[in-house]
């Protein structure tokens, strides 16, 4: 009997020790009897959101001078148009080579450097900016006053053209390339009416063949014959029609036509270049300018 009450007394001092576990209060309970479950929020970090932001800009700023990147190249090793040196026009293009370059570094690297200096960054990019914008509008002929003054300006390029000691080195330099007797060799089997459908440059155009105005009668690309009686008096490329000389060493060289279709040769060229200056430094000027004021929040908020 004294060992059933011993083990009855263990037993119980067994289970006053044993530990008891806390349950984890539910919001429920801690709410009370009325109050419902509180769904967990988590804070937004807005210093986290413009830092990303900040990022973004930066990336889509380096995207953006990609392009100048390509454009570098294209300048350096497209081929020059036919008799540009003349002009001078080739050492134009190196230097507008050699700015995009410089357009490239300082653009990248006021990206990187950004967050120590965005002031004074932004002032430094704008420079080069400012000045391919310029250029631009020249190029494209969008500035009034770049008549005399920007090489490849429409207004310059047309001065420079119809300068009479200018044209004869031009019009020998049409020549040696062979630009007419390359027209020949293509348009050999055609009949007349084949070649008025045959679309020309405005070189071969306006050198190699006579004015539609004349109304000669094809032989082939360069040898027309005149028919008797001047057609449409009025028409300014009348006096054309007398230049023209079936001698593939004169052929339409001394007519207005083709100064004019030597002319738009060049200006369509710097025309598309202008363009991409004017749109690559709109679009940098942009990127650099939100990424400034990303930049001067964050150390506002920092």
């Amino acid at each position: 009997m004294a060992e059933n009450n011993n083990a009855n007394v263990v037993a119980e001092e067994a289970v006053a020790i044993v530990p008891v576990e806390d349950k984890p209060c539910t919001d429920k309970e801690a709410g009370g009897s009325g109050g419902g479950d509180v769904p967990a929020t988590k804070n937004k970090n807005p210093f986290l959101e413009i830092n990303n932001l900040d990022k973004a800009l930066a990336t889509m700023t380096l995207i953006f001078s990609i392009p100048i990147l390509g454009f570098i190249v294209w300048i350096f090793y497209v081929r020059y148009s036919d008799c540009e040196s003349i002009l001078k026009l080739p050492s134009f293009q190196v230097e507008i080579g050699i700015a995009l370059i410089f357009l490239f570094l300082i653009s990248n690297g006021v990206v990187f450097l950004r967050s120590r200096h965005p002031v004074l960054g932004l002032l430094i990019v704008m420079v080069p900016l400012l000045l391919i914008f310029i250029i631009g509008l020249a190029l494209v002929g969008a500035y009034k006053m770049e008549s005399r003054s920007v090489a490849a300006s429409p207004k310059w390029l047309r001065l420079k053209v119809f300068d009479e000691a200018h044209w004869q080195d031009i019009k020998s330099c049409i020549y040696d390339t062979g630009a007419c007797d390359d027209l020949v060799s293509r348009t050999l089997m055609l009949k007349s009416y084949d070649f008025s459908l045959k679309k020309l440059t405005s070189i071969e155009a306006g050198c190699c063949t006579p004015a539609t105005i004349c109304e000669m009668e094809y032989v082939n690309a360069t040898f027309w014959t005149k028919k008797e009686g001047v057609p449409n008096p009025s028409s300014p490329y009348v006096s054309e029609c007398n230049l023209w000389d079936n001698d593939r060493g004169n052929l339409c060289y001394n007519c207005f036509s083709c100064k004019t279709g030597f002319l738009k040769t060049l200006q369509a060229k710097w025309w598309k270049l202008g363009v991409f200056l004017i749109l690559a430094s709109l679009l940098l000027f942009l990127a650099h300018l939100i990424l400034f004021l990303s930049s001067v929040v964050k150390q506002f908020r920092s």
